[in-house]
Formats: C-alpha cells, sequence, structure tokens
C-alpha cells in the first residue's frame, strides 16, 4: 500500500515489488508539494505534467519486468543543476532560457530510473547560509517557519524535512548541504570533490562546491549518493568509485575520534560556539563512546586555510554573475563579492589553487593518529526569516561565518563530510554535528553515521504538522 511507503529506499523497494505505482507515488509527492508551497516555498519549479509522464513511463518500464536502483520514485534537485527543458536561475532574478540537456548528476538519477518532481529554491548563487531573495521570497523551514531551513541547498533539505520528496539533490561550497541538514533534522552527505559530477562545469566554484545529497536516514542518503555519483568525460576531478549503500549497511569497527570545536582563521571576530550546540555535541560524543569508539578531545591544524577561501569563492560569484540575463536585478552583495572576484582573480586565486597540497598535508597530520573528525555543524541554531536581510557585505559575512565557521574549511581540502543530527534547541529546533574524514572516506563516515543513527532512531522524528509520510501535508501546515 502507498500509505505504508515512507523514505527512498522503502519506495524503490515497494515499486518494484509492486506494492504501488510510480504514479501513485509521484501524484502524492505533488500533492504534498502544492500544499506545502504557499507556506515552505521549497521548490522553484515543479514539473507536475513531466514528472507525471516519466512516472507514467517507469511504470511502462517495471510492467516489462525492467529494474533499476531508483526506478519510479519521485526525487528533487537543487536549482543549480539543469534539467533539459526547464530554466537554471540558481536564485537570481530574470528570464532565464530553458537548459538543452540535463546536468550530468540529474543524468545519472535519470538513468538511475528517478522521477524529477521540481527544482529546489536555493539564494542568488549559493552565496549564504539561508534561503531567501527578491527573486523568489523566503523558504522556511518546516520544524518552524519563522526560521531559515539553511542554505543554500535549504529548498532541498525543506522539501525532505516536509516529506514532501524522500530525498533531494544539493550542492555544498561552504557547508551548503550540511548547514541545511543541520538545520531540519536531515542526513547531508558532502562527498569527495568530483564524487559527482559538477559538468556542464568541469569543476564550480574553483574546486570548492561539490554536489551532494539529503535525505532522513544515512540509508537513503547513501542510496542516492550511490545513483548520482560518477563524472562526465569534461570532469576535472575524477575519483574512484566508493560503495555507499554497502558500507552504510556494516559496522564501522572501533574509531578513534577527534572531538574539535576549534575553527579556522579569518579576518573576522564574534565566532563561539553556542553553548546549546556544545553539548548537544558533546552528548553526541558520549554516544559514540557508548558504542565503543574512544573519543579524544584535538582541533585539525588548520593554519592559513581562510587565506585560500575567498578568492576561490568571489571568482566563482564573479563568473556565474556574468551570465544573469539581467545584472541590475543582482543583489548588491553580489555585486560586491564579484568586484572583490575581479580583484583576487588573478594571482590571489593561483596561489590559493597551488597552496592546497600543502594545507592537505597540515591538516591531514591528524589522520595519522584519528579516524575521524567530530565538530559542529553550525555554530548556532537556525537564524530567523530575514536574519541578515538589508544588511551589507561585510557584515553578511561576519553574521555567517559567526553562525557556520566549521563547514568551510572541508571545501578547501574538497574532502568528504556528513552532517547528522545532534538533538534540539530548547524551542525544538534541529541541531547537527559533522563527521569529517580525509579523501575518499565516504565509506568509513556512512558507516559510523549509519551507527549513529541506530542508537538515537533520528527518523522517528518529524516536523510537526507532518508525522510520516502517509498522507499530503495540510494545506494548513504552518511548521508549528
Amino acid at each position: 500500500m502507498a500509505d505504508a511507503v515512507a523514505g527512498l529506499a522503502e519506495m524503490a523497494a515497494a515499486v518494484a515489488e509492486g506494492r504501488v505505482s510510480s504514479r501513485e507515488l509521484t501524484e502524492r509527492s505533488l500533492a504534498r508539494i502544492a500544499a506545502a508551497q504557499p507556506s515552505l516555498n521549497a521548490f522553484r519549479i515543479i514539473r507536475a505534467e513531466a514528472a507525471l509522464a516519466e512516472a507514467e513511463a517507469a511504470d511502462r518500464r517495471l510492467a516489462r519486468g525492467e529494474r533499476l536502483p531508483l526506478l519510479g520514485v519521485p526525487v528533487a534537485v537543487k536549482d543549480d543543476m539543469d534539467v533539459a527543458g526547464e530554466p537554471t536561475a540558481f536564485g537570481c532574478a530574470g528570464d532565464f532560457p530553458p537548459k538543452p540537456a540535463d546536468s550530468e548528476a540529474v543524468r545519472r538519477l535519470r538513468a538511475a530510473g528517478a522521477v524529477v518532481v521540481g527544482k529546489t529554491q536555493t539564494p542568488e548563487l549559493g552565496q549564504w547560509p539561508f534561503t531567501e531573495g527578491p527573486a523568489f521570497g523566503a523558504t522556511r523551514n518546516p520544524w518552524d517557519t519563522e526560521y531559515t531551513p539553511g542554505g543554500s541547498s535549504g529548498g532541498s533539505a525543506a522539501a525532505v524535512a516536509a516529506g514532501l520528496v524522500p530525498a533531494a539533490l544539493g550542492s555544498d561550497g561552504a557547508g551548503s548541504v550540511r548547514i541545511p541538514a543541520a538545520w531540519t533534522h536531515l542526513v547531508g552527505v558532502k562527498p569527495q570533490r568530483g564524487r559527482i559530477s559538477t559538468w556542464p562545469e568541469p569543476e564550480a566554484f574553483h574546486g570548492l562546491t561539490v554536489n551532494g545529497v539529503l535525505a532522513r536516514t544515512v540509508a537513503d542518503a547513501a542510496l542516492l549518493l550511490d545513483a548520482a555519483s560518477g563524472q562526465a568525460p569534461g570532469d576535472l576531478h575524477r575519483p574512484a568509485p566508493v560503495p555507499a549503500a554497502e558500507a552504510a549497511g556494516r559496522p564501522p569497527g572501533r574509531l578513534r575520534i577527534a572531538l574539535s570545536f576549534g575553527t579556522a582563521f579569518t579576518a573576522t571576530t564574534g565566532k563561539s560556539c553556542d553553548p546549546v550546540v556544545r553539548s548537544a555535541v558533546e552528548r553526541l560524543a558520549g554516544r559514540l563512546e557508548e558504542l565503543g569508539h574512544e573519543v579524544v578531545p584535538e582541533d585539525p591544524r588548520y593554519g592559513p586555510i581562510g587565506l585560500t577561501f575567498a578568492p576561490r569563492a568571489t571568482a566563482g560569484v564573479r563568473e556565474l554573475a556574468a551570465r544573469a540575463p539581467d545584472p541590475g536585478l543582482l543583489d548588491p552583495r553580489t555585486h560586491g563579492a564579484a568586484r572583490t572576484g575581479r580583484l583576487l582573480g588573478g594571482a590571489a586565486l593561483r596561489i590559493s589553487r597551488r597552496a592546497e597540497g600543502a594545507l592537505r598535508r597540515r591538516v591531514g597530520e591528524l589522520f595519522g593518529r584519528f579516524d575521524v573528525v567530530l565538530t559542529p555543524t553550525t555554530a548556532t541554531g537556525p537564524l530567523r526569516i530575514g536574519a541578515l536581510a538589508g544588511l551589507g557585505a561585510l557584515a553578511t559575512d561576519r553574521a555567517m561565518i559567526a553562525a557556520c565557521p566549521y563547514a568551510w574549511t572541508w571545501n578547501v581540502l574538497g574532502w568528504p563530510g556528513v552532517s547528522v543530527p545532534s538533538g534540539f534547541t530548547p524551542q525544538g529546533l534541529p541541531l547537527g554535528a559533522q563527521l569529517l574524514g580525509p579523501a575518499h572516506s565516504e565509506p568509513r563516515l556512512l558507516s559510523l553515521a549509519a551507527q549513529l543513527e541506530a542508537a538515537e532512531d533520528w527518523a522517528a522524528h518529524w516536523p510537526p504538522g507532518t508525522t510520516d509520510q502517509k498522507g499530503p501535508i495540510r494545506p494548513e501546515f504552518d511548521g508549528r
């Protein structure tokens, strides 16, 4: 029965076994999206007609006996990924033309049989840890609609957390998958650079940004990661495949884990971890010890890593902003970042890229003594809607670094990280913790995350107003 189905893996199994049709699942997903859109605003584009046609095609393939990992299952993708026939506005205002072809990540999802129901909201060019903008309004957190789901993959996170889709693709350039995962009680995987293709971009934001996944369980995240992984011929980064779903199903063994609350140097002040966040991560560290792991306080030696981030990030903004059909509609902060990117896009950018190897060796020294690093995902709980609206560029940078100082370093290094739920604030808002590893360590991170999930039972907790995926969210759903 469709009513008994919840989660990506469960949906895939139910469709394959004939217990539910793809059209039924897709209709239900579209109904939930339509009911929640006025309050959550998770989607920039809803592909109702196209998705139903894809679902009917999937049902015909299933009837012929065809089987694929995600055949007939509805999913969503962030609106920085191309879907054939749809525009890719990446959070910007203006009239963007339809794309002629799928991006490689979307192509791989389709090759696995998935039905793409829509494209999710993101702030302008993915720059901020909130999902708001004049082009589309504010995307809201299903746990409390007065708060942001985070960003920049905030639409994907809101959609998954509210049960509109079982899983979604996002992208992560400074924590943009992991931050919204933390603030919406999800599992968010930032994989190794190149694990999921960024094509038609050979790399994104000069190697900072990777495509990643958001789901309610580790098994679902691993299943989507396996389906989306792989490279296009023109990709600059081509890591060898890893078996994510297989790793999520096996125990991690006894690990030595570094517990870190230290942050890398940036030219800002005010970076301190909220005591509620710290307590939640320390509680999770205690759970890891109960599971047999050794947890030792130790900070990575980040060194000058902060100096290498801005040239890559702002040069990336400059390049993407130049593609906007009407630059006059861009946020003033985007223009400021583009100007900085013009200044830093030459020698500073080249030095930043050359420094990456030395930084990997410096930070990677820790992994001669530890297997995993445990940190907060963010330094605070979710921000209120509009908290950073109207601020200037410098004030915005300071505010978002203060709230989110823990995630971006792993983007410079290109290494994998997984955000997992760590608890809730006294107001009932979700918090997260990161499991970070060296190059190609997704299997270990996913195995450890799955062990934690079995002990913590994260998936039992849903936002108020939706208890499971058994029916459409009420039209009056408001997150509380």
